[in-house]
């Protein structure tokens, strides 16, 4: 039997957690009106810059983290 993958919570270095949602909370406010939704956020774990990531399977950097949308909700709610 095969696990979702999707479904597993990940433990996240909470400053990585927390440079992903400003990123995300500032292309939130600056571009509420686009229809497009990404899927989740790089963060660079050495200078905490992040940039939004729209197609399935991001390729990183050494020393980059993906960090899914769904975590960044989670941690609005």
């Amino acid at each position: 039997m095969e696990m979702d993958r999707a479904k597993i919570p990940i433990s996240l270095d909470p400053i990585l957690l927390r440079a992903a949602r400003k990123t995300y909370q500032t292309y939130s406010q600056l571009h509420s009106k686009l229809p497009k939704i990404p899927l989740g956020v790089v963060i660079n774990r050495y200078n905490y810059r992040g940039h939004l990531i729209f197609r399935k399977k991001p390729i990183l950097l050494p020393g980059e983290s993906f960090i899914p949308l769904n975590q960044l909700e989670e941690q609005f709610y």
